[in-house]
């Protein structure tokens, strides 16, 4: 460990902020979906969910953009608007939500697939249609 509180690995330098794989920026996003579960309950759509949290993160200090498009890049050729994540906090945790009965597998690989395409290493699958938000709440690390 540097001075700076940043660990060194081989040539080059991690900020330990990224190294705890956002631990801590999950665990505050989760506390805030919770709120907004709280707030509204179960049954509505995924937007109202999206609009709310959103609203709930950049009230509490955090960078979050919704519907941020990422290119794709497909044997060589990059298009622009490859997918869209529903909310991206702080440039580097994705927030895929659902208001379904139930998660599915295919839920769950689109936000692997999501994380993989980004380069980004965490991310939250938030199901907001449960009568506890703990309940519908899945965390990826890659």
């Amino acid at each position: 460990m540097d001075t700076e509180g940043t660990e060194v690995h081989g040539e080059h330098r991690e900020d330990s902020r990224i190294l705890d794989h956002g631990t801590a920026l999950s665990s505050r996003v989760i506390r805030l979906a919770i709120e907004v579960h709280r707030h509204l309950g179960p049954g509505l759509l995924e937007g109202v969910y999206e609009e709310c949290l959103h609203f709930e993160l950049t009230r509490s200090g955090l960078a979050a953009d919704r519907q941020v498009s990422f290119p794709l890049i497909y044997k060589d050729i990059r298009f622009e608007s490859g997918y869209r994540a529903d909310i991206v906090v702080e440039g580097r945790l994705i927030v895929e939500i659902k208001s379904v009965e139930q998660l599915l597998p295919v839920h769950e690989a689109r936000i692997l697939t999501y994380l993989r395409l980004s380069g980004y290493r965490v991310g939250l699958l938030m199901n907001f249609n449960t009568a506890a938000l703990k309940n519908g709440l899945r965390r990826f690390v890659r």
